[in-house]
């Protein structure tokens, strides 16, 4: 076996190219197994088998420095770059992150998660080695649907500017995460039709110059064009045209499906453990705005290249047809696009982790809520329980968005609440309306729920009690219910508040606590430094109401086990019960 005597990319040159076609085999095969086991990113890095043994056959890294978009696509440059035991030992599987990490080996310069950054990173490379007078190359590898993001065109617009050395591989694999969505991908798919020779070529009308290999699973095309480039005095795209998912079939003919993938069965593809039971948010509130579509020709689903993430698969787009619109990688552009069209009179409905709402906090404030604009976002992962690599934690957005003005931003705490507050936000038109999906699992609580939140920021008291007022916020709710039962075993039977609206006080309510209460506690499922918390102790400060904020430390966490950061933090209900029983 080649892959694992692989130690560094020197021992990459040091074979021939029929033994480097032997370890891409390899080095597929080592990508199934353990995707097969862990989960991951399928489909973009079996496209990338070829191309990443090419750049590291010709080019010197780490002296030459590799850029990877999104990094999704890096896993083989993992394994060339000293990290193969990562991918061949099951021991070691979670050695290595899923992404670029400087901090795992000196061949990766970035902790990439987000797209579209690699070219304006490279851009800064190549202009700090200028400025030192130094001589090396500079690689930005892009691809799998990141031009269409803002940032990717930005940086090929600004390439032009180094006049020196800065090569772009564009991996077109004719995917983003779903199919590609927008002008540029036909101009790219006129390139392939022409082999590179349309006279209408975006990167040309930047001022680059242009390769294009037409089989970009072929190591003899990829070896020879990178040598053209290598050591170029100006700026140069490598269009690459790959295959998604190659070698394994399932991932070839499912895309979509196979872009990120859990664990699963090699032999059927099937998903290992119990993750494909139960209802879930996003499959229900597809349902639910197809119903809405079918009502109301005004009804728009919007997303920016991740449709499942409120449920719209293949199969739902097509029903929705023009009721529904992928803008690509481009989260600005969807913000900007949901006011438009609700000032046009329409009903828009943007679905977005927070992680990438993170993105767009300009056209957020200005183009929607400067404006006032009746749109809808609905924040998905917003939870210490959602995805847990650094590059994709989603627990900043309340400090994020819940103090930008006009905006309301609801936190239901189950099924009805949820549909509740998204049928109102809907249909209403007075605010820009966001709403913090439950992350913790479909859930009914059995209580009554209002319609109607057109009166802000109207907290619901669910248990009335004394001395002691919980503020559960949103998912904690069922931690601020367990606390509650258990200080009801000391004796101290507690007032039990749902906010409902994370953006604004109830000032009556707050009022009125004091007259039986002599401290208030908030919880929050998220960071607490300008969280939810902050506010009502701002509102207390001058009174004798102690309160207690309990969240989560703002820090950057990775890989993280959600019970370790829970009890990091104190918020399991015995520690926030006891807690609460000192200070009293």
């Amino acid at each position: 076996m080649y892959l694992e005597k692989i130690q560094s990319p020197e021992d990459v040159k040091k074979l021939d190219v029929e033994q480097l076609k032997v370890l891409a085999g390899e080095m597929r095969q080592a990508l199934i197994q353990k995707l097969s086991v862990h989960g991951g990113h399928v489909g973009p890095n079996l496209g990338m088998v070829e191309a990443t043994i090419a750049m590291h056959y010709v080019f010197d890294s780490p002296k030459d420095k590799m850029v990877f978009d999104v990094s999704h696509q890096s896993y083989c440059h993992k394994m060339l770059t000293g990290r193969a035991d990562a991918f061949l030992d099951e021991a070691k599987y979670d050695d290595v992150s899923g992404y670029s990490e400087p901090s795992e080996s000196a061949h990766d310069f970035f902790c990439i998660g987000h797209t579209s950054t690699s070219v304006s990173l490279a851009c800064g490379l190549a202009k700090a080695r200028d400025l030192a007078d130094e001589n090396y190359n500079v690689i930005a590898v892009i691809g799998d649907g990141s031009l269409s993001g803002g940032e990717a065109l930005e940086g090929l617009d600004f390439a032009k500017e180094l006049n020196g050395n800065l090569i772009v591989v564009v991996n077109d694999n004719e995917m983003s995460i779903a199919e590609n969505h927008g002008g540029l991908y036909e101009n790219l798919k006129l390139l392939r039709d022409t082999k590179g020779q349309a006279e209408c070529n975006i990167f040309k009308a930047m001022g680059l110059n242009y390769v294009f290999v037409e089989d970009g699973n072929d190591l003899t095309q990829l070896i020879d064009a990178f040598k053209r480039v290598k050591d170029s005095k100006a700026p140069v795209a490598v269009h690459i045209h790959t295959l998604k998912g190659k070698g394994y079939t399932l991932a070839e003919e499912n895309k979509e499906s196979w872009h990120w993938h859990m664990p699963f069965d090699i032999e059927t593809g099937k998903t290992k453990g119990n993750y494909d039971g139960g209802e879930d948010y996003g499959t229900l509130t597809a349902d639910y705005l197809l119903q809405k579509m079918k009502e109301d020709a005004s009804v728009v689903a919007i997303t920016s290249a991740t449709p499942t993430v409120f449920g719209f698969t293949n199969d739902k787009r097509e029903q929705a047809g023009r009721q529904f619109v992928d803008v690509g990688i481009a989260e600005e552009h969807a913000v900007a696009l949901a006011s438009g069209l609700a000032t046009g009179g329409a009903k828009p409905v943007y679905g977005v982790y927070s992680t990438f709402l993170q993105r767009c906090y300009d056209q957020l404030s200005q183009d929607l809520c400067v404006n006032n604009s009746p749109a809808t976002i609905l924040t998905f992962c917003a939870s210490v329980y959602g995805m847990n690599d650094i590059t994709h934690i989603g627990f900043f957005d309340i400090p994020m968005i819940a103090n930008i003005p006009n905006l309301v931003y609801l936190a239901p705490t189950c099924k009805e609440e949820y549909f509740a507050m998204l049928d109102w936000a809907v249909e209403q038109k007075d605010h820009p309306v966001a709403i913090r999906v439950p992350a913790t699992g479909v859930a009914t609580s059995g209580r009554p729920v209002d319609a109607d939140y057109s009166t802000l920021n109207r907290y619901e008291v669910t248990e009335k009690g004394s001395k002691v007022a919980i503020l559960a916020l949103g998912d904690f709710y069922t931690l601020g219910e367990e606390t509650a039962e258990l200080l009801k075993k000391s004796g101290i039977h507690v007032t039990l508040i749902n906010p409902r609206f994370i953006t604004g006080l109830d000032s009556e309510l707050l009022e009125n606590l004091k007259a039986e209460h002599s401290m208030v506690v908030t919880l929050e499922d998220g960071v607490l430094d300008g969280g939810f918390g902050e506010k009502i102790a701002r509102f207390y400060g001058a009174s004798d109401i102690k309160t207690l904020n309990f969240g989560l430390k703002k820090e950057f966490l990775d890989r993280y086990n959600v019970e370790d950061v829970l009890k990091a933090n104190h918020l399991t209900p015995e520690q926030i019960a006891e807690d609460i029983q000192a200070v009293m």
